[in-house]
């Protein structure tokens, strides 16, 4: 089931195509990975997301139904261009967010309280937000994201700044909040953070969306006739017979195990491979090459740029 859907979302400024009839469907439940390029529309989809901009064309449904502003109060929007106030105290001004999204101050003091400690930053709650380090500000701004539960909760490139350390604490909460039933729009252009963590793509170039499907299915369809093994045999016997029938790309050969990695060509299957293998050697491993994320974006875009 599908917790939001967009259809054929266009956007036009003066003088810039912002977006051209762009559909995404959000699994409920699940991690959803907005990619793309600096500059490819991902940023104005989510302000349209979130009525701060409105689109010129297409629709936008949540559960099924027409997206009203009393919806946009079940959303939570972390933004890229962060945004607290400097001279405010930290505690006092995530509490003031709460109360903007409907939640009790004491209430919102015990929701914080919870996050601050779980972020170590509790300390700092009677600071100014001045004091903070990039870290620590947007560790606040996580918080304040998700603080009212909401059921749809959206993140614009969040580990921008942070260090390896919290970043993957920040990877485990996100992941936490989707195992615990909230669904997540995840923007950003760094392929390996989806690799981790998104169940579901739609990738955006030049205003238009390219690519989409789950993160499984989409490497299983970019998957090429690439392999790699590992073996104990005669190196002579099996160069004769990969001779012209298979692209090397690395063989190391050793007395003990030899590596193999390759890409078949179609005088060769991989069938007939491992048969010839298992006759006279040990085959230690045989896997295909499952492309990274990096690379299918990589060449998605390539390919899109030359149409």
């Amino acid at each position: 089931m599908n917790i939001f859907q967009a259809s054929n979302i266009t956007k036009r400024y003066s003088n810039h195509q912002a977006l051209t009839n762009v559909s995404i469907d959000v699994p409920e439940g699940k991690i959803f990975g907005l990619l793309g390029p600096n500059g490819a529309g991902k940023t104005t989809l989510i302000r349209i997301i979130n009525k701060i901009t409105a689109q010129d064309n297409g629709t936008l449904l949540f559960r099924n139904r027409t997206l009203t502003n009393e919806d946009v109060l079940k959303i939570g929007y972390l933004p890229e261009e962060r945004g607290l106030y400097k001279k405010m105290k930290v505690g006092e001004q995530a509490i003031y967010f709460a109360r903007l999204k409907g939640i009790s101050k004491q209430e919102a003091v015990k929701r914080l309280r919870y996050w601050f400690d779980k972020f170590d930053i509790l300390p700092w709650w009677n600071k100014k937000v001045e004091e903070l380090s990039k870290g620590m500000q947007q560790k606040v701004q996580f918080i304040i994201t998700v603080l009212h539960k909401p059921e749809l909760i959206i993140f614009d490139e969040p580990f921008s700044g942070f260090d390896p350390i919290n970043t993957k604490m920040l990877k485990n909460e996100i992941l936490n909040l989707r195992n615990s039933g909230t669904t997540i729009i995840f923007s950003t252009h760094n392929m390996s953070s989806v690799e981790e963590i998104c169940d579901n793509i739609a990738l955006i170039n030049n205003s238009e969306k390219i690519l989409s499907g789950s993160v499984n299915d989409i490497k299983q369809k970019f998957k090429s006739n690439m392999f790699e093994c590992r073996y104990i045999g005669n190196n002579n016997d099996v160069d004769e017979f990969i001779k012209d029938k298979i692209r090397i790309i690395k063989h190391s050969l050793n007395s003990n195990v030899s590596y193999l990695k390759g890409e078949f060509t179609e005088k060769l299957s991989s069938n007939d491979f491992l048969k010839f293998l298992i006759q006279k050697n040990i085959v230690i491993s045989f896997n295909d090459v499952i492309p990274s994320m990096d690379d299918i974006f990589i060449k998605v875009v390539n390919e899109d740029k030359q149409k």
